[in-house]
């Protein structure tokens, strides 16, 4: 039976949703609070410069290929995928940079060259990290959380104590390189902790950097959305930008509807895929699950200090992606995680996404995305910004041997008070939650509201955690959960 189902939200996980409910014959609306699509993922442009604002690696290409599989599509269908090589330069010091190359045999004599006997300690590590894939991606990530035996498989039992180790003390155990320990521990900070406490078996992040390559659509990450957006008015999907949610309207423990601009609009399902904690401020006490006391102590995964730069000329000395871990990571992953502060120094990300793509700044000139992790919640003022900065750029100029401050002609920040602003994020997290032992799968908060009929959530605060292919899946969990709910009932 057909149902009219509101979305809140346009980022990933709602407009993934949006899509499967659709394909299921639902009548559907998204509304979305901010005056373009996307969420994390928008897109701005600004003196000729076109700026990504969110997700800038495109991993697990396999995710998005299955995603559009099942509308019968391909990526290609919307989009051109280019494959970078080097996938990401990591720099450690000045004139000391290690190229990450786009294959696995290029990586190994990387490694060999800096640690005798590494090549073949690499291929074992990610032969257990492709295993780990195969399971996760192609079992574990679509199962709902609903009980912990969604975990117990044959080929999970065989993997138990991986759940109990740790991803940092795995690698150290095979690498005694301090360069080389600290590549393998990068991909796992996508998911929100620290190394040390990331459980073993998420090394399978170690095989879609290595094993599947880092891409980059051919005109941005924005690119994606306007693929699933397209995708999403095929199937028949309206889509509503300047359309805030104020209270989601509950009659009988059942949800009737959503205030959206102060309008009522009746709805039969509302799934909501704005930040979780947020969506439910919008019910009253009485209906939501969880409890600010909750909230407070969960393990949140970063904030993020963003710089969106334009540069009158062109940058040298760099790739398309580029880590800087030139100081000391443990002391910064202190200031994140155990004594929330702002780090001296810090480690920073920077993405020049015009030395692929053409059209992400006028010709003969740069733009530059500069990223700091930081704790959430804590205090964010216009000075800082500024401070960190000049921080990072003048290491830049130092690590990269030349001068970039005087080509800056175009530079917008976002941070902590902006996380909340523009997406209701609770502290200011950019990530959502983090995947830790005990916030993994079924520990997760729910995809189904316990205590209200016909209300659903999506997204990174749910299963199966952060990261864009995750927000894909989640969107899809949901959507079979109320094709499931709705079977049952009629």
């Amino acid at each position: 039976m057909r149902r009219t189902i509101t979305i809140i939200g346009s980022g990933f996980a709602a407009l993934s949703c949006a899509c499967y409910l659709a394909q299921q014959g639902h009548s559907v609306t998204v509304y979305e609070k901010n005056e373009t699509i996307g969420g994390r993922a928008r897109q701005f442009k600004a003196s000729g410069f076109t700026f990504d604002m969110g997700p800038s690696w495109y991993w697990m290409p396999d995710v998005f290929e299955n995603f559009f599989k099942d509308f019968n599509k391909k990526t290609s269908d919307y989009y051109e995928l280019i494959k970078l090589n080097p996938a990401y330069r990591v720099y450690f010091g000045v004139n000391d940079f290690v190229s990450i190359y786009d294959n696995l045999e290029e990586i190994k004599k990387t490694f060999e060259t800096i640690e005798k006997g590494s090549a073949a300690k690499l291929q074992s590590f990610i032969s257990e990290a492709k295993s780990n894939y195969d399971i996760a991606i192609k079992d574990l990530v679509y199962r709902p959380g609903v009980s912990p035996l969604e975990l117990i498989t044959p080929k999970t039992i065989l993997k138990l104590n991986q759940f109990f180790g740790s991803v940092s003390r795995d690698i150290q155990k095979k690498f005694k390189n301090k360069k080389l320990i600290q590549i393998l521990e990068f991909p796992v900070l996508f998911l929100g902790a620290k190394p040390s406490k990331t459980p073993s078996f998420y090394n399978f992040m170690n095989y879609a950097d290595f094993g599947l390559g880092t891409w980059h659509p051919k005109t941005g990450m924005f690119d994606v959305v306007r693929a699933i957006e397209k995708l999403a008015l095929e199937l028949g999907v309206t889509i509503k930008t300047n359309a805030p949610i104020e209270k989601i309207v509950i009659e009988n423990k059942t949800v009737v509807g959503v205030i959206s601009n102060n309008l009522f609009v009746p709805s039969d399902i509302v799934v909501s895929g704005a930040d979780y904690q947020h969506s439910e401020t919008l019910l009253e006490k009485e209906h939501q699950t969880y409890s600010q006391e909750y909230w407070k102590n969960r393990v949140f995964a970063p904030s993020s200090l963003l710089f969106f730069v334009g540069f009158n000329k062109k940058i040298e000395n760099i790739s398309h992606h580029a880590l800087f871990f030139d100081t000391d990571f443990n002391q910064h992953a202190e200031a994140i995680y155990d004594n929330p502060k702002w780090p001296e120094e810090p480690l920073f990300y920077a993405n020049f996404p015009s030395k692929t793509d053409w059209t992400a700044a006028p010709d003969g000139m740069e733009s530059g995305f500069f990223l700091i992790p930081l704790a959430p919640g804590i205090e964010d003022s216009e000075d800082l910004r500024e401070q960190y900065f000049d921080k990072i750029i003048t290491r830049f100029e130092k690590l990269t041997n030349q001068s970039i401050r005087d080509a800056i002609i175009f530079k917008k920040s976002f941070c902590k008070n902006d996380f909340v602003t523009d997406y209701n994020a609770y502290k200011g997290n950019a990530y959502g939650m983090a995947n830790t032992l005990f916030q993994t799968a079924f520990l997760r908060p729910k995809l189904k509201s316990r205590k209200v009929r016909n209300l659903y959530f999506t997204g990174q605060l749910t299963v199966p955690g952060p990261g864009v292919p995750p927000a894909l899946i989640s969107g899809k969990l949901v959507a079979e959960l109320i094709q499931k709910s709705l079977k049952a009932s009629s």
